[in-house]
């Protein structure tokens, strides 16, 4: 099963799909491409495969994304071959921005769509001013970014308010655990098991 994790810049998704990460078996993460400067404590491969802007949109032109955007002036995609190698090998969670979450619901009826909210618009501002290595207009456009993308909250399954982390963390590995119990989910475990309530006694 795919999870997609989404929400407004600041909204804390990276921090609960790490806490997912961390406490839920047999999932993997999704390592998206982008052409951003790499961030401290980032890691090349683990958090970001980081890009050149030509190997991007050649990416772009030979189809080799399953879903891109261009989000506060960089490139962000998932690699098609990311998506069928480790989706192939179980759960598979993937953190992206609300643009490219909307071109997977056209492309993966099957995924579950996450939409991450933070408590309030000022506490999204605090927690972008709180980063320190935003300038002043770049946390005004992803503010202004914001409210147009917290707008698209209804076409999502799942909507987690990120207020207290813990609860938060909670919610989104409830709604990951809670899937793998659904009748889609096990049907292929239950073949054995009904099998054996038809034999005779």
């Amino acid at each position: 099963m795919i999870f997609v994790i989404t929400g407004p810049s600041g909204c804390g998704k990276s921090t609960l799909v790490n806490r997912v990460l961390r406490d839920v078996e047999d999932i993997q993460f999704s390592v998206s491409h982008t052409t951003r400067k790499k961030r401290d404590p980032e890691e090349e491969g683990k958090d970001y495969c980081f890009i050149s802007k030509a190997e991007f949109e050649q990416m772009i032109g030979e189809d080799k994304l399953a879903e891109w955007a261009i989000v506060h002036g960089y490139y962000y995609g998932t690699s098609r071959k990311e998506i069928e190698k480790k989706g192939a090998q179980g759960d598979l969670i993937l953190n992206i921005d609300v643009q490219g979450a909307q071109q997977m619901m056209e492309k993966s009826k099957k995924a579950i769509f996450i939409f991450v909210v933070p408590p309030s618009f000022q506490e999204l501002e605090r927690r972008l001013k709180k980063r320190g290595d935003e300038s002043p207009d770049s946390i005004k456009r992803r503010l202004e970014a914001a409210k147009k993308e917290i707008r698209h909250y209804p076409r999502f399954d799942y909507i987690v308010i990120n207020d207290q982390l813990d609860d938060a963390a909670m919610e989104l590995k409830s709604i990951i655990l809670s899937t793998r119990c659904s009748l889609e989910f096990r049907k292929k475990e239950l073949v054995p098991i009904l099998r054996s309530f038809s034999e005779d006694l």
